[in-house]
């Protein structure tokens, strides 16, 4: 082991010679690891914060997703060369501490487990809250105890988040090549839904709707507005496009597939992004709700969260869906 100012450094031919003998199965291809970063990257994000972002953008936050999305595409790109590099288990961490260092090695991996940790609990918490909704539409109501955390009055924990959290994780322990099954047919039935979603939205598109398209401009005036501004939230409707590089101990040829995996992943979900969002945009509208003296509101705020145009994105499309469709 060497040794720099932030530690010991393991070298590369350490990291590889661990990875050969306690190699994982090589199973996953070209077409599967662009399905688990699909499936990754798409979720909570597009059908809950594409309302925050057009508060902040309008009909301009179409902007915010290319730009979340050329950010994340450098970072893919990066992502791509040093899992080419060193196609093992470990993602970040592994880089880092071959190049870094033990130290920062040790930051990265818990800001990565932090960061899985915040997002699969959005991503389960975002899916009780509708399957709480959908079972309320069929007139079942569970017990407001059961269905928020202990963090909100009245709450004691939510269920159906835990058991949704507790059911994927025992699909990860099964093993790789199952959880990949179980994700292309998950992937499957979201881009049947958002492509259903767009097919509906599209031919019924009204030009006035995106009339001004950048009411906030790019940067806003204050409180992060703007598209600019606006990409910051849409870009976690992206993040999980590094979960293809941790599978690249697990991938076959992984300096062509892990590539393809996460730059094919990207681009296919912000396809669907922009098209998602102009479908809403044309059809709903997306222009900033103001209050009496025409100032934007914020995000959150308990004005804001009152009117129903602030409401989660998803509830207020499939509303208006549900009346486009009922007349």
């Amino acid at each position: 082991m060497a040794f720099n100012l932030f530690g010991r450094i393991k070298p590369l031919d350490a990291i590889l010679a661990t990875a050969e003998k306690k190699a994982l199965t090589r199973s996953l291809g070209p077409v599967q690891l662009t399905l688990l970063g699909v499936g990754a990257i798409i979720g909570t994000g597009i059908f809950v914060l594409t309302s925050e972002a057009a508060q902040k953008a309008g009909p301009g936050m179409m902007w915010s997703f290319v730009i979340a999305g050329l950010v994340c595409a450098v970072a893919a790109l990066c992502y791509s060369e040093l899992a080419s590099m060193v196609p093992v288990s470990g993602s970040a961490y592994t880089y880092t501490y071959a190049v870094m260092g033990e130290l920062l090695a040790w930051m990265v991996g818990w800001a990565l487990i932090l960061e899985y940790a915040v997002a699969a609990s959005a991503v389960s918490v975002g899916w009780s809250g509708y399957f709480v909704g959908l079972l309320a539409n069929a007139g079942i109501e569970l017990p407001r105890a059961l269905t928020i955390g202990s963090y909100a009055p009245g709450g004691l924990v939510n269920l159906p988040a835990l058991i949704i959290a507790l059911l994927v994780t025992f699909l990860l322990m099964i093993g790789t090549s199952e959880s990949a099954k179980v994700n292309a047919v998950l992937v499957a039935i979201k881009v049947t839904a958002l492509t259903v979603f767009i097919a509906l939205t599209l031919p019924m598109i009204k030009g006035q709707n995106f009339d001004p398209f950048l009411p906030n401009g790019w940067f806003g005036e204050s409180r992060g507005f703007g598209a600019v501004g606006a990409a910051a939230s849409i870009f976690f409707a992206y993040v999980g496009f590094d979960a293809v590089s941790t599978a690249a101990e697990e991938t076959k040829n992984p300096q062509r597939n892990v590539p393809i995996g996460l730059i094919g992943s990207l681009g296919i979900c912000t396809v669907f992004y922009l098209l998602v969002a102009a479908g809403a945009i044309g059809t709903v509208g997306a222009q900033p709700i103001v209050d009496a003296a025409g100032n934007v509101l914020a995000p959150g705020s308990t004005e804001c969260n009152a009117r129903p145009c602030c409401q989660p994105a998803a509830s207020r499309w499939c509303a208006a869906m549900r009346r486009w469709l009922l007349s």
